[in-house]
């Protein structure tokens, strides 16, 4: 059984920031890409950063702003989130994938596991 289990969202001013962290069991951690997704009320889920071992890969609205990294010795995974904006306010939701193609990373369908999300609010 995975689990991935999510901690650090919480309320931050506009401008601000937060690091995300996601901590993973019950896998070889480093045989899978991590992501972050996040979705906000009314909206569908959308990606926002992934890693694996070809390197990391953002979404546009987060590019230049937020940072993904991994910590395989102790199965971690972080994202850096600079320079907040209102409209970055969403739940996030950590989750793993054994594609092994970058170009699936975006969609959610092709993770196989999922955390239980951490809320982000961003204040204007």
């Amino acid at each position: 059984q995975v689990q991935l289990v999510e901690s650090g969202g919480g309320l931050v001013q506009a401008g601000g920031s937060l690091r995300l962290s996601c901590a993973a069991s019950g896998h070889t951690f480093s045989n899978y890409a991590m992501g972050w997704f996040r979705q906000a009320p009314g909206k569908e889920r959308e990606f926002v950063a992934a890693i694996s071992w070809l390197g990391t890969y953002y979404a546009d609205s987060v590019k230049g702003r937020f940072t993904i990294s991994r910590d395989n010795a102790r199965n971690t995974v972080l994202m850096q989130m600079n320079t907040l904006k209102p409209e970055d306010t969403a739940v996030y939701y950590c989750a793993a994938s054994r594609t092994i193609n970058p170009r699936h990373y975006v969609y959610p369908r092709e993770y196989d596991y999922w955390g239980q999300g951490t809320q982000v609010t961003v204040s204007s």
